[in-house]
């Protein structure tokens, strides 16, 4: 569904990736893990088309993003949802018109029909219907980021969903029902996702698949039991922290057959 084919990308004169090919399968989650500042959030905006690489090609559904002329990339943006880091409300806004924003920009959607999406997609991130009339401030900052989700979900009409960092700041709970949500929009609905972390739990949670980021790079790619067999030194120095957590992961039939070995759904 979704293609990296020998991208390159730099910003200023520095090289940011380089060579880059991997691919998503269709109701899959790739995990994009790396330390801070390697280029993983970068991958999300070439998908979208705001970065355009130096080099190479990115398909989605067969289409190319880099080539596309403004209406085709319009139509390609339609199928994707993008969580941002920190969930990126605005704060002016009531949480309805939040969700609502992309479709009183890109549709001639009346009020009542964009509270009733709010309420449809609020509901779908486990969250009350009646909060489109609260503001951000007003909710937890887990339940900011469920927000931001279901914005993801009414922009458009997306088949896939990238999460910048939707973890980061949480709180045990938080954290628990976001990646809750995360696994049933997979499950439930089919999304094909990518989510960007460096946060190794989380990513063995809610990943089918899982690829390393580093010096440019693509030093790894495979199910979460290949990330515990990997002999790639940077690889093994990113994921000592962690050792704990994906030996019992692997070790844990539940979760590895949940996550890294599950079928996609069709």
């Amino acid at each position: 569904m979704i293609s990296f084919q020998h991208v390159d990308f730099s910003i200023g004169g520095r090289k940011i990736l380089e060579d880059i090919s991997f691919e998503v399968a269709k109701g899959t989650t790739k995990i994009i893990l790396g330390p801070s500042g390697i280029g993983k959030s970068t991958v999300l905006r070439l998908i979208l088309g705001l970065f355009r690489p130096e080099k190479g090609d990115i398909l989605i559904d067969g289409v190319s993003v880099v080539n596309a002329d403004p209406d085709q990339l319009n139509k390609i943006r339609q199928q994707i949802g993008m969580v941002f880091q920190d969930g990126a409300l605005f704060d002016s806004l009531t949480v309805g018109e939040n969700i609502g924003y992309w479709l009183f920009e890109n549709s001639d959607a009346g009020r009542d029909e964009v509270e009733r999406v709010a309420r449809e997609k609020l509901g779908l991130v486990g969250l009350e219907p009646d909060l489109v009339d609260s503001m951000p401030d007003e909710l937890s900052i887990g339940m900011q980021r469920r927000v931001a989700i279901a914005r993801a979900l009414a922009s458009g009409q997306p088949k896939i969903i990238l999460y910048d960092e939707p973890t980061t700041g949480l709180d045990p709970n938080s954290l628990e029902m976001v990646t809750d949500v995360i696994l049933r929009l997979r499950d439930d609905l089919g999304m094909t996702s990518i989510v960007v972390t460096h946060q190794l739990p989380d990513a063995l949670k809610v990943g089918t698949d899982y690829l390393f980021l580093y010096d440019r790079t693509v030093h790894f790619e495979g199910k979460a039991r290949d990330l515990a067999l990997s002999d790639d030194p940077d690889l093994a120095h990113f994921l000592d922290p962690f050792k704990k957590s994906l030996v019992s992961a692997v070790e844990n039939f539940g979760l590895v057959h949940a996550g890294a070995e599950r079928t996609p759904p069709r």
